[in-house]
C-alpha cells in the first residue's frame, strides 16, 4: 500500500478517494450499487428519480450503442476499443419514489462498512415536488443529495419529464429553493451545453451548493452513411474520452470564476486512474465515472483507483495536493511567449 493519501474533501464531505460511481442504469439495482461500493468507489450516485412518469417510461424507450473512432459500431463490452464511446437514449430509474427512496436509504446505512457514500439523484421536473422529495430523501436518512438540473435530455424528452437549466438566474432560483428545504450537502449537476459553464456554477455556489457537477453529457445527432438516418433514429446524448478537454476547460475556468475554495466534481470523459488525476490538475476534487464502468464492468472502478495509487507513491504527494495545480498555472493566450514564425513548422510537406 501506498503511503500516500488519497483522500479528498468535497465540500463538507471527506471521501476516502476521489472515484465516484456515478449514476447510470448499471446503479438502478441493488446488486450493481453494492459491486461499485464493493469495487472501492468512495461514492456511489444511485440512477436518478424525479415524479415524472413520462421520465420513467422514457427508460423503456432506451437505446445503447458504443462507437469507434471511426463511428463504426462495434460490440458492447470491455472488449470495445479504448477510443470507443457510448452513445444513448436514456430515463430514470423504474422504481417508483418511494421504492428507490426505500432501497437507496438501505444501500446508504450498508455504505458506511465501506467507508463510503451512497448518494440519492434528483432530477428536477416540477420545483415544489422536487423540494418535497428533497426533504424525504433528507428524513429517510440519505447523506448526499446531487440535484441533477444539467440533463441533456430536456428537449427531446416528454414535457416537463426533465430539465436542461441554461439560465443562471434560474439555477440559483432552483438550488435555493431545495437548499432551504434541506440540512445535508447538496450536490449540483449542471449541463456542459452552454457557453456560460461558469456563469451557471456560481449561482450554485452563492445559493448554498456544497458541490458543483460538471459538465454532463451532450446533445449529438449521428448520420449512418449506409442508411442515411440518424443513429438510433434520433439525437443521443454522448460522452467519452474526447470530452476530457472540455471537462478540464470548464473545471479550470469554473476555479477561477468561483475561487479554489470551492468543490468542484468532474464528469464526462474519465476512462482511468490518470484521467481523473488529469480532472483533478484542473480543479477537481473529485471525478464521477459512469459510462466506462456501464460498458466494461465495475473493475473500472478498482482499477482507476489502483492507478491513483501508484501514480500517488510515484510522485511521493497526497492526492488532494493536485487539486486546481493545472488550472492554477494556465496561461491566458496573451501571456504566452513570441515564436517568431513558430507556425511556419507545421505546415504541411505535401
Amino acid at each position: 500500500m501506498s503511503g500516500q493519501s488519497l483522500e479528498t474533501v468535497v465540500g463538507r464531505t471527506r471521501l476516502k478517494n476521489p472515484v465516484i460511481a456515478g449514476a447510470a442504469e448499471h446503479l438502478i439495482d441493488a446488486d450493481g450499487v453494492r459491486r461499485a461500493l464493493r469495487a472501492g468507489a468512495a461514492a456511489v450516485v444511485a440512477k436518478s428519480t424525479n415524479e415524472s412518469q413520462a421520465a420513467r417510461d422514457q427508460l423503456q424507450q432506451a437505446e445503447y450503442m458504443v462507437l469507434d473512432e471511426n463511428w463504426r459500431p462495434v460490440p458492447w463490452g470491455r472488449s470495445a476499443p479504448k477510443s470507443a464511446f457510448v452513445a444513448c437514449r436514456s430515463g430514470l430509474t423504474p422504481q417508483s419514489f418511494e421504492e428507490w427512496l426505500e432501497q437507496t436509504a438501505g444501500l446508504d446505512r450498508e455504505a458506511r462498512s465501506y467507508d463510503a457514500y451512497v448518494v440519492g439523484s434528483l432530477i428536477l421536473s416540477d420545483l415544489d415536488r422536487a423540494v418535497t422529495m428533497a426533504r424525504q430523501i433528507e428524513s429517510a436518512g440519505l447523506r448526499i443529495l446531487e440535484l441533477n438540473i444539467g440533463t441533456p435530455y430536456a428537449s427531446q424528452s416528454a414535457k416537463g419529464a426533465v430539465s436542461t437549466e441554461l439560465l443562471p438566474e434560474r439555477v440559483g432560483e432552483i438550488v435555493r429553493a431545495v437548499r432551504a428545504a434541506v440540512t445535508i450537502p447538496l450536490w449540483v449537476k449542471i449541463s456542459g451545453q452552454s457557453e456560460r459553464v461558469p456563469d451557471l456554477a456560481q449561482p450554485a455556489f452563492d445559493a448554498g451548493a456544497d458541490a458543483v457537477v460538471m459538465a454532463g453529457r451532450l446533445l449529438g445527432l449521428i448520420p449512418d452513411i449506409d442508411t442515411f438516418e440518424p443513429m438510433l433514429g434520433t439525437t443521443l446524448g454522448v460522452g467519452g474520452p474526447w470530452n476530457l478537454p472540455l471537462t478540464c476547460h470548464w473545471l479550470a475556468m469554473s476555479r477561477r470564476r468561483s475561487g479554489p475554495e470551492k468543490s468542484l466534481i468532474a464528469t464526462n470523459g474519465a476512462q482511468t486512474g490518470l484521467d481523473v488525476v488529469r480532472m483533478m490538475l484542473a480543479g477537481a476534487s473529485a471525478v464521477e465515472m459512469s459510462s466506462q464502468v456501464m460498458l466494461r464492468g465495475f473493475s473500472v472502478l478498482s482499477d482507476a483507483i489502483a492507478e491513483i495509487e501508484s501514480y500517488a507513491a510515484a510522485k511521493e504527494i497526497d492526492i488532494a495536493e493536485l487539486i486546481g495545480r493545472a488550472a492554477d498555472s494556465r496561461k491566458s493566450f496573451a501571456e504566452m511567449k513570441v515564436l517568431p514564425d513558430n507556425w511556419r513548422r507545421y505546415l504541411p510537406e505535401g
